[in-house]
């Protein structure tokens, strides 16, 4: 029988590699059979602080043996797992752990500071929600419950279904709070399968894991590597932005590149030609991708094939997927100047449709099928994101009143055009953008910075430079300092939401409708002189 569950992919490859590396992380590599012990044996400690099977468990870890190791043993107690990032304010954290209702936490060695935070901070609409137990593991623990002759305690044999949610995510909401995303494992199977075909991942593979495991792009690294029996290794985050010493030194084999990261390593120096030979393929994915970015992995790694991948969160990570070539045969930019994300692979349904909802050559991307997702955790978020669409009839925006089947279309907000047999991004239709891999609800940022005591009224926007792009953001009320509004948002949002600059401004422009005209800072610096 095909392995149906995240569950049942790594079972599989431990039983077939059980002395092959599956994690290598802080200088510590653990087989397949000694990482099937450890989770098992974390398992274990999770399932005593427990009454019953737990439903959601949350994971305060980051690139430690205990955040990779956790993620199974979560999964194996039967349960959805939830990453929290360390690097995000308390407060976001604990709104997050109470709008998932978690059952038990899981905090490594490196988050124990933040869990005590988390536990005295506060979150709107907690209605007295106590935090659930948080359970403690340092790295040694883990290498010494995987470590040969160690004798495995056992956790309750869970069996999992495909129709179990396997984790949550969190991405940006425009109501100024942020929308939970579950994706059982009947939706993200099929990603990896196809996944794993298209870019060649076998159990000779290396895999980087190079984006924190609360961003979907974590979910292709970790089990595109398990799946096919290969080595998922850890790079810490600077090894990220200076990646040929560590590709090298590993001897990594398949690296997943946002595109404005790797443009910080192309300009300080660190993509010099011909420096990571030991690259077969570059996926990239989170944003817009250049020509210029693609030539410069091409030639730091000219063994190489480059692909370019295309997908929201909510259908279970990638739904698109462009071939690139490699050097000397790359692929030519679309009409816009930024590669096709190619196309959606048949086990999918998609339509481009227009303004009137009707189906064209360049419009919104809409998906269903086997991976989309059933709807966010909070089901008033549903709302206008999915729609009903059939050959000769209307679509008709879903509005609450009638529940989602799987026959809803997922609007993905994307505007894109078909190009020469691809599709090419054109970017969005709302005020959600993608900033070096991260899907930020601008509407979120204007919320938080609106908070602040002296600010009136905000907006946040990106202005792209290049091939570079900034948050920043205009705001009205009394002139406050840079540091000042960067310290008040850190404590409210994650630092990839955080505008670069801050422009105090007598009035916001407003456009015909009597709203903020967010076009009139797009294309660069917009004054006060300006607004006046």
């Amino acid at each position: 029988m095909e392995p149906a569950t995240l569950v049942d992919l790594f079972a599989a490859s431990a039983e077939r590699h059980p002395e092959r590396i599956a994690l290598d992380v802080r200088d510590t590599a653990l087989t397949y059979r000694q990482l099937d012990a450890a989770a098992a044996r974390m398992a274990a400690v999770m399932a005593r602080r427990l009454p019953d099977r737990p439903a959601r468990i949350g994971l305060l870890a980051a690139r430690s043996l205990t955040a990779y190791t956790g993620y199974l043993a979560a999964l194996r107690l039967g349960a959805a797992v939830v990453p929290l990032n360390p690097a995000f304010p308390a407060g976001r954290l604990r709104a997050v752990a109470d709008m998932t209702d978690l059952d038990l936490i899981v905090v490594d060695e490196h988050a124990t500071a933040r869990a005590g935070e988390l536990a005295a901070a506060e979150s709107a609409g907690t209605d007295g929600r106590k935090l659930p137990p948080l359970v403690t593991f340092t790295d040694a623990d883990v290498a010494g419950a995987g470590a040969d002759g160690e004798e495995v305690e056992s956790a309750p044999v869970v069996r999992v279904s495909p129709e179990d949610v396997a984790y949550i995510l969190y991405t940006s909401g425009s109501t100024g709070r942020p929308r939970g995303v579950p994706i059982r494992h009947a939706h993200v199977v099929p990603t990896l399968r196809w996944l794993v075909e298209y870019s060649a991942v076998t159990p000779e593979a290396r895999v980087s894991q190079n984006v924190e495991i609360s961003f979907d792009a974590a979910v292709l690294e970790l089990f595109a590597a398990w799946t096919a029996g290969g080595a998922l290794v850890v790079p810490r985050p600077h090894d990220v932005v200076r990646p040929a010493p560590y590709v090298n030194a590993k001897r990594v084999t398949h690296w997943f590149c946002v595109p404005s990261v790797g443009g910080i390593a192309a300009r300080t120096g660190a993509l010099a030609p011909d420096s990571m030979p030991s690259l077969k393929v570059v996926m990239f994915g989170g944003e817009r991708l250049l020509a210029e970015q693609v030539e410069q992995w091409a030639a730091a790694a000219p063994g190489a094939r480059l692909w370019n991948l295309y997908g929201p969160t909510e259908v279970a990570i990638v739904c698109s997927g462009q071939d690139l070539g490699g050097k000397g045969s790359l692929l030519a930019a679309g009409s816009n100047g930024t590669l096709p994300i190619g196309e959606v692979p048949p086990h999918l349904d998609h339509v481009i449709l227009d303004d009137r909802g009707e189906p064209a050559e360049t419009g919104e991307l809409c998906v269903r099928g086997v991976q989309r997702f059933d709807g966010y955790l909070d089901p008033a978020d549903d709302v206008s994101r999915f729609l009903e669409w059939s050959p000769g009839r209307a679509a008709v925006v879903h509005d609450g009143t009638a529940p989602l089947t799987p026959d809803h279309w997922y609007r993905t907000g994307d505007r894109v055009r078909r190009e020469n047999g691809a599709l090419v991004h054109l970017g969005r239709l709302d005020h959600q953008v993608k900033l070096r891999g991260h899907r930020i609800e601008l509407g979120e940022v204007d919320a938080a910075l609106a908070r602040h005591p002296a600010v009136r009224d905000a907006v946040a926007v990106v202005q792209e430079h290049e091939s570079d792009a900034e948050l920043v953001a205009y705001y009205t009320g009394e002139a406050i300092s840079q540091g000042d509004l960067t310290a008040f948002l850190r404590a409210r949002l994650p630092v990839y939401m955080i505008p670069r600059r801050f422009t105090h401004l007598q009035k916001l422009p407003l456009n015909a409708n009597g709203k903020v005209d967010r076009t009139a800072f797009a294309a660069g610096p917009y004054s006060a002189v300006q607004a006046g």
